[in-house]
């Protein structure tokens, strides 16, 4: 019993110094994660994996590799509030407004009719206390007479994707780059409503989409980072090392993402060089996501590094080549690739995870979507004040900020999941995770406050 009982501790010894000596390790070659550590008490899991049994890394671009500074927003506000001044007529006072960093978080609905920013949960429930009207919080009492109580109808809502169509009036913000939509959004309330201005919310939501989409349609943005690159992208040594182990290992790597060639090529030459596509199997841009994993109507077309598209038929994606548009079908004909030795990276819960793991992967070999999904938990301050805007009026926790999303494509044998989350009152979140065959009950609590 002795010789067992010390056996057992020389052992469970021996892990923990491998344990330490392979964190100590990372921490020396990448020092910047030592300053920037994530708290381990707001990373929720519900499914594990093994990166040994991974071959096959992919990564989307924005907010991915690329990670920007809280500048890229204020740029995008600015440069869209001008516009509305500029080309949609709008009253030259709105000039006075500046970009709230902490006014507004990903996830938040915005009824276009009502011109109202909430938080609903994932059981169409409004959040009391996070409804706003402008810059200006909307009374409890308020909010339950104009819905006739808290719970928003199925129909009303935006669809999965969080678009809204076919007459919704609910449309979810789910981008990262929405954030200044936002922000702008209840700029433009807060000036008409401050003013006395009689207006339709309806053409006020139409005309911030369209400046906000102007930005990235006709390249202002992107010639503005560009032009001051440091000023906008961080963290650029993380994503240069991770880029480089993976290499070393011996692993295949491919990039899949909405940006454009000229964009994308003056990111990855500043965080990793100019031999960035050495590190890639394949690379694709202006990829049109979500549409790019369930649209089989697209074919790849191969791009010259001047940015003049061929018109040749694609019958194998080769290395040092860059492709744009396409589909996932093709993707994995062309590539092979499939099943659980793929995992992908993206920011963007719906257009990175769930149209992948939910539309496609039932389709192919049976193929099922594991995901994981680590989402930083912060505490969040809505911001106003009449003149300065900048009166702390409330303050409420959500799990939104720096969401970086994997999905891990594991063959099962016609095994669907479907999971359900739901944000109680008391900020405790429960997920109930439940698949065919076999039945799987996750329960995670968020003790923030």
């Amino acid at each position: 019993m002795y010789a067992s009982s010390s056996s057992s501790e020389d052992i469970t010894k021996g892990l923990w110094t491998v344990y330490n000596e392979t964190k100590k390790k990372t921490e020396d070659s990448i020092p910047a994660i030592c300053k920037n550590s994530v708290n381990p008490d707001t990373i929720f899991a519900n499914n594990e994996m093994s990166l040994g049994d991974i071959e096959i890394y992919g990564f989307d671009y924005d907010y991915t590799l690329a990670f920007y500074s809280n500048q890229l927003h204020t740029l995008i506000f600015n440069i869209a509030r001008d516009l509305l001044i500029a080309e949609h007529n709008y009253p030259e006072g709105l000039r006075d407004y500046e970009y709230v960093p902490d006014f507004a978080v990903r996830g938040l609905h915005y009824d276009v009719q009502k011109a109202l920013l909430m938080k609903i949960d994932a059981f169409h429930y409004i959040q009391l206390g996070t409804v706003y009207r402008g810059l200006h919080p909307v009374p409890d009492e308020e909010v339950i007479a104009m819905y006739d109580g808290i719970h928003v109808p199925l129909e009303n809502m935006s669809d999965f994707y969080g678009k809204s169509s076919h007459g919704h009036t609910l449309k979810q913000f789910m981008d990262i780059f929405s954030l200044p939509e936002m922000t702008l959004l209840s700029c433009v309330n807060d000036f008409f409503m401050r003013h006395n201005i009689d207006y339709e919310p309806v053409h006020l939501y139409k005309d911030v989409k369209a400046a906000i989409r102007d930005v990235h349609v006709k390249g202002i943005m992107y010639r503005a980072v560009e032009a001051d690159i440091d000023r906008y992208i961080c963290y650029g040594e993380q994503s240069h090392a991770v880029l480089k182990k993976l290499k070393e290992d011996g692993k295949k790597m491919f990039l899949i993402t909405n940006s454009p060639l000229d964009f994308v090529d003056r990111g990855m030459n500043f965080i990793v060089g100019k031999a960035w596509r050495d590190l890639f199997d394949v690379v694709i841009v202006q990829a049109d996501k979500p549409g790019f994993f369930n649209d089989r109507r697209k074919p790849f077309r191969r791009v010259t590094e001047t940015g003049v598209l061929l018109w040749d038929r694609i019958h194998k994606l080769e290395k040092g080549q860059i492709y744009k548009q396409g589909n996932l079908y093709e993707f994995l004909r062309l590539t092979g690739w499939r099943g659980s030795k793929v995992l992908y990276f993206g920011d963007h819960i719906y257009s990175d995870l769930a149209v992948s793991g939910n539309k496609h992967t039932a389709t192919h070999n049976n193929t099922e979507s594991h995901t994981t999904t680590i989402i930083t938990t912060q505490q969040h301050t809505i911001t106003h004040n009449s003149s300065d805007n900048k009166t702390t009026v409330q303050q409420y926790t959500t799990t939104h900020n720096n969401t970086h999303t994997t999905t891990h494509t594991k063959k099962q044998n016609n095994t669907q999941q479907h999971t359900t989350t739901h944000n109680n009152r008391d900020n405790k979140t429960t997920t109930h995770i439940t698949r065919q065959q076999h039945t799987t009950n996750t329960k995670t609590h968020d003790n923030t406050n």
